[in-house]
């Protein structure tokens, strides 16, 4: 409850923290939006590239052209400008910048950015969820090795189900639950970027002037993006995945705990300590009452009868045993709350959750007929799309990870619905990225190839 306090005594002391934003779209501009008018930070260059994008990052969001510097880091630092350049390991290597932010959302892109900041002993800040759904575990253990942070995005809603969870047990109630709200229906996950926005009722104009991406936005649609943000929540908290994939059950926020509850009648959840996500439309298109389509909550137990009554006492809303109770948050900022983040990365040596092990993953399965020889185009695209599982079936049936179903060619034709496996796609050898996830799946007992 002191960050504030904090950033403006650093920035009476005449310091700031120095920051590098990788990925100029609409997280990164969210970001850029708020930054500059936070007391004790300094964002000394935007990574993009398109130059002009990074330089739109800082146009579009109310800013003067006139704070933008192409000249280099060194030259932008010294006019107290923001730098906009088009190589990456630029910002990554200067020794102007203390914390890299990861906005990319391409996940081969996100570990290379990852590797390369521990090299070069620089705090990570992965808004860029889906390398951390790929590798994370791995990326947090190499940055404990090389001395560093590295940290999910506060305001992102990973970073928020972290934040709840970690409430809930420091208060010493006993999680049983864990997730977000979003809009779901079962046949978004055939949806393309082709059909996105009419789901979202947008224009495509009206996405462009949002700069919204059609791919990552059905990503978000298609059910790809809910399973990668909880892959990393459970990596990140100990909560665990469904072998069989997320439920999408169309739920509000006054019955969380009587549906998400252990061994609910028709509810999702079997056991204790699961991760779902909650639809704010029932299967007839009607909307959810009270629904949770932009927020995040976590459903706890009473361990105690006293502390049941207490929640009867205090008005919780709680499933009919009393036991169980929800806590959720309506909203979630995305980029225009990561300055919490970089706050707790600098002044508390602090991340706002990290990947403790490797127990969720997300693996591609075919949105329609694949033809042998297909280009894969990846998540948000026309061919796949992700669903959660563990990581321990995933590595026994030998998954192909949604983040490599990408620009690969298709081996042999598989029918819809199909999941891929590594051996149906032909990957590029000596890969680092794919050598870096291999030699994290080798820890969950995967045979060594032959």
């Amino acid at each position: 409850m002191n960050l504030h306090s904090k950033l403006c005594a650093l920035e009476a002391s005449g310091k700031r923290i120095r920051v590098g934003l990788i990925g100029a779209g609409k997280f990164g501009s969210m970001f850029v939006s708020q930054c500059l008018r936070t007391p004790g930070l300094q964002l000394v260059a935007i990574a993009d590239l398109s130059i002009e994008r990074g330089v739109s990052a800082v146009t579009a969001t109310g800013w003067p052209i006139e704070m933008v510097s192409t000249a280099g880091i060194e030259d932008a630092v010294t006019k107290r400008r923001i730098a906009v350049v088009e190589d990456s390991n630029d910002l990554i290597r200067s020794p102007f910048v203390d914390i890299v932010v990861e906005a990319t959302g391409v996940p081969r892109a996100g570990v290379l950015h990852a590797l390369e900041c521990c090299k070069f002993e620089k705090h990570i800040l992965m808004v860029n969820v889906e390398a951390d759904a790929f590798a994370g575990p791995a990326l947090a253990d190499a940055a404990k090795r090389a001395g560093v942070i590295y940290s999910l995005a506060y305001g992102d809603q990973p970073a928020l189900i972290c934040e709840m969870v970690d409430w809930a047990r420091a208060a010493g109630l006993n999680v049983v639950a864990a997730g977000k709200g979003t809009k779901h229906e079962i046949h978004y996950h055939d949806a393309t970027p082709e059909t996105v926005w009419t789901y979202y009722g947008l224009t495509h104009e009206q996405a462009r002037l949002g700069r919204l991406s059609a791919k990552m936005f059905n990503s978000f649609l298609d059910g790809t993006k809910s399973a990668v943000e909880m892959a990393a929540v459970a990596n990140a908290t100990g909560l665990e995945a469904p072998v069989d994939g997320l439920r999408f059950p169309a739920c509000g926020v006054d019955d969380l705990a009587t549906l998400l509850g252990p061994g609910a009648v028709g509810g999702p959840i079997s056991r204790a300590g699961r991760v779902e996500v909650v639809s704010s439309v029932f299967e007839n298109g009607k909307a959810v009452p009270r629904d949770l389509r932009w927020g995040v909550f976590t459903v706890f137990e009473a361990p105690s009868s006293y502390v049941a009554r207490c929640f009867r006492e205090y008005g919780l809303i709680t499933d009919t045993s009393g036991r169980f109770a929800a806590m959720y948050k309506p909203f979630h900022l995305i980029g225009l709350e990561l300055g919490i983040s970089i706050a707790n990365m600098a002044l508390r040596n602090e991340s706002t959750g990290s990947p403790t092990g490797f127990r969720a993953d997300v693996v591609a399965i075919a949105k329609r007929d694949l033809s042998a020889g297909e280009i894969l185009d990846g998540e948000g695209g026309y061919c796949v799309w992700g669903r959660l599982t563990t990581a321990k079936h995933s590595v026994e049936m030998e998954y192909l990870p949604i983040a490599l179903a990408s620009d690969v060619r298709l081996m042999r034709s598989l029918p819809r619905g199909s999941v891929l496996r590594w051996s149906d796609v032909a990957m590029p050898a000596n890969d680092p990225v794919v050598e870096f996830r291999r030699k994290m799946e080798l820890a969950l007992g995967r045979p060594p190839a032959k």
